[in-house]
């Protein structure tokens, strides 16, 4: 029940009045950074596939998650009922084989990952708290790069489980699953760092969405017919350089160059070992800038 005080000499307008309406201090625990971390990076992920939001929210990543899962499943059914030897689909090829739709699902989510919160300036209310930008950029960060490697595991884990119930090898199942789990976790933290840098730069969803996609789809379409043109007119030493302007023949040259996959580059010309280290350190080179980018534009828009 609250009640009132009043202090003061005098009355009317100089009069000083205090009213006490009953609220109290908080007396729980304090939870800290890494708690309000932990908790924006669980949100963030369950928002990435629309759970805790509303049931329109979950339309678009819950197709785009069957989209991903159809072909393995489709494969799978092929192979146990045809008693094949061996997949006809090789593990590290099915995230560029359905790149498409990892690329439609980073445009649609990167964007409500951190486009929202820069729209309706809600980034200082954040930081208002224990937590810190070093928290919410790797919470964020987190989040998009753990979304994108459930949304390119889950076939490879579909895939692994049809291949043993149709009594293939085990080992050499084993061995390319985990090839494949090492190529998008590696896919995963390079696109979601792209994908949320791209959107992090303007606080218009629909802008976001065309870098992304910009940065993904058509920056694969121009390499690989680049790549097409020089592989024609017989300049092969270009073909494996192109490979370096894209993010999906990033991941393609370094799987080549260390992962034991075929390339899907023009006549399968793939980097070899030594130019397959270029690879990876554009790959990490773009992952550290990517934070490092993200770092410098919550600098800017937390304050």
């Amino acid at each position: 029940m609250s009640t009132e005080t009043e202090t003061g000499t005098g009355t009317g307008a100089g009069a000083t009045r205090i009213h006490n309406i009953g609220y109290r201090n908080y007396d729980g625990p304090r939870l800290g950074r890494a708690y309000a971390r932990r908790s924006l990076y669980s949100q963030s992920l369950r928002g990435a596939y629309g759970l805790g939001r509303s049931a329109k929210s979950k339309v678009l990543p819950m197709i785009l998650f069957a989209v991903m899962c159809l072909p393995a499943a489709i494969i799978v059914a092929v192979a146990i009922s045809t008693n094949l030897k061996a997949l006809p689909l090789d593990y590290t090829r099915y995230a560029i084989f359905t790149q498409a739709v990892i690329g439609l699902y980073l445009a649609a989510q990167a964007p409500q990952s951190v486009s929202r919160d820069l729209r309706f300036k809600t980034v200082p209310l954040y930081f208002s708290r224990p937590i810190e930008r070093i928290d919410y950029v790797l919470a964020k960060y987190g989040a998009m790069a753990s979304a994108l490697f459930v949304l390119t595991a889950a076939p490879l884990v579909i895939l692994y489980v049809g291949s043993l119930l149709a009594k293939m090898d085990f080992v050499d199942q084993t061995k390319g699953f985990g090839q494949g789990l090492a190529s998008v976790a590696l896919l995963s933290l390079l696109f979601g760092g792209i994908g949320l840098v791209m959107a992090a730069l303007t606080p218009r969803r629909g802008f976001g969405v065309a870098a992304v996609i910009a940065a993904l789809t058509i920056s694969y379409g121009a390499v690989s017919t680049v790549q097409a043109i020089a592989w024609q007119t017989d300049a092969l030493g270009a073909v494996k350089w192109l490979g370096l302007f894209s993010p999906v023949t990033l991941i393609d040259g370094v799987q080549t160059a260390f992962l034991g996959a075929t390339s899907s580059f023009p006549g399968e010309a793939g980097p070899s070992a030594g130019v397959g280290v270029i690879y990876l350190l554009v790959v990490l080179a773009l992952v550290l800038g990517s934070y490092a980018v993200l770092m410098r534009r919550y600098r800017k828009v937390g304050l």
